[in-house]
This record gives structure tokens, C-alpha cells and sequence, in this order.
């Protein structure tokens, strides 16, 4: 049996890398961060104000889906899977990735996104996020979580609805 991965995702702005850094480290598992597997020209496109097109997105997604197939040790992992058919992508190789919905308003997104910096995703566009988002449908059986709580008890929601064990630093 393959370890197990928790993919987290959600519309920039919505927590997924600190989220998933968080509860990696509570953990003691792994971390991926989808960002760092765009290619530069997808990070130029964003910065300069550009939404990715699908063929933009598809060999990060495969990047992506095939660090999650390499994986030999349990891992957190992030990405936007904006879209069922990137979701699907994503999970081929793992079909037993746990997935993870951050769920919050455009609204709570747009004031986090304004008080962000020194990142490449500017928040004029997170309307082409919330126009892409297709949120998880039951038979994908993903556990969404609402964003408007602090950070610490997403964490916690997330650790004790997946039944995820304790890192070795909380044992």
C-alpha cells in the first residue's frame, strides 16, 4: 500500500500553502507547493495579469500528479485543481489522494489577496479563479472546509476529519 497524500486546494487567496505547510509539519510528512512546479512562463502570464489558459495548466498539473505518483513517504501537497478534469489529472496516479476543499467567499479571498505581498498572483485575477472553480462534486469525496476561521483550527478541522495520525513532535 502507498503512503498516503492530502491534496489541498482552493482559489489563490484561499490559505492552501499555509494551510498545507501547517498541517505537513503537524504531521511530519512531506510538503509540495503547486507554485513551485509552474513553468516560467505561467508565472510571467499571472504576474502580468494573464489567466492561464487549460494548455498552460496541463503539463503543471502532470508535474504535479507525477511528484504525488513518486511519493514513497506520506505528503501534503497544494494546488488550485480548480477544475474536475484537473482534479481527475492529478489523482490518476493516486487515485487514494485525499483531497481537501478550502471553501470561502470571494469577498474573504479578495481582502486576503490585498493584504498579500511578494507573490506572482495578482488579485485582479481572482474573478477568472471563482469563474474556473468547479467546487467537488460528492462522488469526488472531498472534505471541504470553510476558510473563515483562524488558521489553527483549519488545521486542527482538517487533522481530526481525515483521522490523520499524530506527527512525531505531538506524540
Amino acid at each position: 500500500m502507498q503512503n498516503p497524500i492530502v491534496l489541498i486546494m482552493g482559489v489563490s487567496g484561499s490559505g492552501k500553502t499555509t494551510i498545507g505547510a501547517m498541517l505537513a509539519g503537524r504531521l511530519g510528512w512531506k510538503y509540495a507547493e503547486a507554485d513551485d512546479f509552474h513553468p516560467p512562463a505561467n508565472v510571467e502570464k499571472m504576474h502580468a495579469g494573464i489567466p492561464l489558459t487549460d494548455e498552460d495548466r496541463w503539463p503543471w498539473l502532470r508535474a504535479i500528479a507525477t511528484w504525488m505518483a513518486e511519493q514513497t513517504d506520506p505528503a501534503v501537497v497544494t494546488c488550485s485543481a480548480l477544475k474536475r478534469k484537473y482534479r481527475d489529472v492529478l489523482r490518476e496516479p493516486r487515485p487514494d489522494a485525499r483531497l481537501v476543499y478550502l471553501d470561502g467567499s470571494k469577498e474573504l479571498i479578495a481582502a486576503r489577496l490585498a493584504a498579500r505581498h511578494g507573490h506572482f498572483f495578482p488579485r485582479q485575477l481572482l474573478d477568472s479563479q471563482f469563474a474556473d472553480l468547479e467546487p467537488p462534486a460528492p462522488d469526488e469525496d472531498a472534505l471541504a472546509v470553510s476558510i473563515d476561521q483562524p488558521i489553527e483550527a483549519i488545521v486542527e478541522e482538517i487533522h481530526r476529519r481525515l483521522d490523520l495520525p499524530d506527527g512525531p513532535s505531538r506524540r
